[in-house]
C-alpha cells in the first residue's frame, strides 16, 4: 500500500534536491525544518512563516520550511539527511526511528496542559452508521497509513471492538485528516478516524459542518506530536535547538503544532505506540517508506 512518492515541497522557497541526499555537516548552516503532513502543503508554509522567523532569530541560521508528499516521503527524507529537524506524528515518528535509529525526539507539544491527544472515530449524524458495531460490512476512511490518529488507533479501536479491517468492513487510506472528514459529510465513506483536535478545527473553521456529524468514539490519551531532530547534529547545536523550542511562548507560532508550548521527551514515551501496533501486526522494522 505504501510506496515511495516524489519528495515535494510545500513553497517555492523550499527547494530541496531530489535523489538520496547526503546528510549535511554536524553544524550545518542551512536548517532544513518540516512540518507534518496533515493538511494542505501551502496552507501549512504560509501560516509557519512567524515559526521559520523565530528560529532564523534565535539559532542565528537560515531556516527552510519543508512539507513533503506524504508521512512515508518524510521518514524517508529524515532516514536520509535530507532535513535535519521534523514535526512527526507519533506513529511516524516510531517508523522513522525504526529506520534511522540515531534520530532523536525532543520536543513535545502541550495542549489543554497535557503532552497527549485523542483520536475520534467519526459517522454521518442521519446515515446508516449509529454505532460502532454498525461499521461492520460498511466503508471505513483512514488517512495516511503512518499516522497515528487517523489510522493505527482507531484501526487497533474497532480491532478491540471485534472489527477486522479487510475481514469485517473495508477500508480506504485518503491521505490527511481533512480529507477523511470531508469524505464522511458526503457519504464517500461511512465512518472515518481523525485527531480530535484536527475535527474540531475543521468544524470551528467551517470546512466541515459539525451538525452533519457525530463522534461515535474517542481513544484514550496518545503521547503528542515530537519534534525530532538528526542524532548527528553539533552537540551545541542541539541544545540550541531544543531550547528555541521548549523556549517557545508565542501563542501565533505555537498556533502552527496546535500547541500551548513544548516540553521535553524522549524516546520511551512513545512505546505504547509500537505495543499497539503490535494490535494490528504491523512490523515496524519491515515498513517500506
Amino acid at each position: 500500500m505504501m510506496k515511495r512518492r516524489t519528495f515535494l515541497l510545500g513553497c517555492a522557497a523550499a527547494g530541496l534536491s531530489i535523489g538520496f541526499a547526503q546528510a549535511q555537516t554536524q553544524n550545518p548552516a542551512k536548517l532544513r525544518v518540516a512540518l507534518l503532513p496533515d493538511e494542505n502543503a501551502s496552507t501549512l508554509i504560509q501560516n509557519a512563516q512567524p515559526l521559520k522567523k523565530y528560529l532564523e532569530d534565535t539559532l542565528k541560521k537560515e531556516i527552510e520550511l519543508v512539507v513533503t508528499t506524504d508521512y512515508s516521503s518524510m521518514i524517508e527524507a529524515m532516514r536520509f539527511g535530507r532535513i535535519e529537524v521534523a514535526y512527526f506524528g507519533p506513529l511516524s515518528y516510531v517508523l522513522a526511528k525504526s529506520k534511522a535509529p540515531g534520530i532523536e525526539p525532543f520536543a513535545v507539544g502541550v495542549s489543554k496542559g497535557s503532552p497527549t491527544y485523542k483520536s475520534v472515530i467519526i459517522a454521518l449524524a442521519d446515515g446508516p452508521v449509529k454505532s460502532i458495531a454498525d461499521i461492520k460490512g460498511k466503508i471505513m476512511g483512514y488517512g495516511d497509513f503512518a499516522s497515528t490518529s487517523s489510522h493505527l488507533i482507531p484501526r487497533a479501536y474497532l480491532a478491540r471492538n471485534g472489527l477486522v479491517g479487510d475481514k469485517d468492513y473495508k477500508f480506504a487510506n485518503l491521505g490527511a485528516h481533512d480529507a477523511v472528514a470531508r469524505a464522511v459529510q458526503s457519504g464517500q465513506v461511512q465512518a472515518g478516524g481523525l485527531s480530535q483536535e484536527i475535527f474540531n478545527a475543521l468544524v470551528a473553521k467551517g470546512t466541515i459542518d459539525g451538525k452533519k456529524l457525530v463522534v461515535l468514539a474517542e481513544s484514550d490519551p496518545i503521547p503528542n506530536y515530537p519534534m525530532v531532530m538528526q542524532g548527528n547534529l553539533a552537540p551545541e547545536l542541539k541544545t540550541q535547538i531544543t531550547s528555541a523550542f521548549i523556549g517557545l511562548k508565542d501563542p501565533a507560532i505555537l498556533k502552527t503544532f496546535r500547541a500551548e508550548g513544548f516540553v521535553a521527551t524522549d524516546d520511551k514515551a512513545y512505546d505504547i505506540l509500537r505495543d499497539t501496533a503490535k494490535i494490528l501486526a504491523l512490523d515496524l522494522s519491515k515498513f517500506k517508506g
